[in-house]
């Protein structure tokens, strides 16, 4: 991965997906661009006026100006390329728009407002789903990440799966090793889509050689069977496919991407 997208917001997550950018451009050799996006409108009920809107555009410029310049003095003893991109607007807007010249798209898990909340970033979500690049998840309290590390890839057999696979070809690359892992389950004998061991070819003829996990279903959900099996691998990366069923019924009813994004335990790098 060359051309990293970088989303820069004061969030708590903020200090570990810039972390893990840097250590992904230093392993990859690859360009950090820097997006901040700014928005300016500010909802107040019954501030029909625009009062409480000019009141806080001062302070948002002003918290936004000091976060650049902040951040700005560190990256300069960074030893990678960067750019600063500084954009009006939704950040998930700019990000879509900024994302179709760059390989990876960083974000955190929270949306912007909303760090208290257990439930999946809406704007990670709709960029794995809509960007032309992977989204790159990093937890709160990520402090590195090591390329070289073991990765998992989470495999059903379905095209999001196949998407995903071929989209972080850079970074397994680099990986000590590589597990694709399935979680079986009955239904699954019935399904017509791609089987592990054509994924373990695809990843073979691209110089990669992959080991093949099955993890019976057993009464755990999904979710905590992949954190576990990557724990127990050391893995310092996890690769799956975003919203295999649609998105609205992974958000009435709950789905494996869903529960990964409400609390990932190492960084997820999806693709749709």
């Amino acid at each position: 991965m060359k051309s990293i997208l970088l989303h820069i917001d004061g969030d708590r997550a903020m200090e570990a997906r810039l972390q893990v950018a840097m250590d992904i451009a230093r392993g990859c050799d690859a360009h950090v661009t820097c997006l901040q996006s700014v928005s300016y409108t500010v909802f107040a009920p019954g501030d029909f006026y625009g009062a409480a809107m000019a009141a806080a555009i001062p302070q948002i410029k002003e918290a936004a100006e000091q976060l650049r310049a902040e951040i700005e003095a560190r990256l300069k003893h960074e030893d990678v390329s960067w750019e600063w991109r500084f954009l009006i607007g939704p950040a998930e807007n700019n990000l879509l728009e900024q994302s179709a010249l760059h390989d990876v798209i960083i974000v955190g898990p929270h949306d912007i407002g909303e760090e208290g909340s257990r439930g999946p970033s809406a704007m990670a979500g709709e960029l794995a789903v809509k960007a032309p690049a992977p989204v790159l998840v990093v937890p709160d309290d990520a402090k590195s990440f090591d390329v070289g590390a073991p990765a998992m890839v989470a495999w059903n057999g379905s095209a999001e799966a196949a998407v995903a696979l071929r989209a972080s070809l850079p970074l397994l690359r680099q990986a000590s090793a590589v597990y694709l892992v399935t979680v079986s389950e009955e239904s699954d004998n019935d399904r017509n889509d791609f089987p592990a061991s054509e994924a373990g070819k695809y990843l073979s003829r691209h110089g990669i050689e992959a080991e093949l996990v099955e993890i019976p279903r057993g009464k755990a959900k999904i979710s905590d069977s992949l954190f576990l099996a990557a724990e127990m691998r050391e893995c310092g990366l996890l690769v799956m496919g975003a919203y295999g069923h649609s998105r609205l019924a992974e958000l009435l009813m709950g789905g494996v991407t869903r529960r990964i994004l409400s609390d990932p335990q190492l960084p997820i790098l999806l693709a749709h």
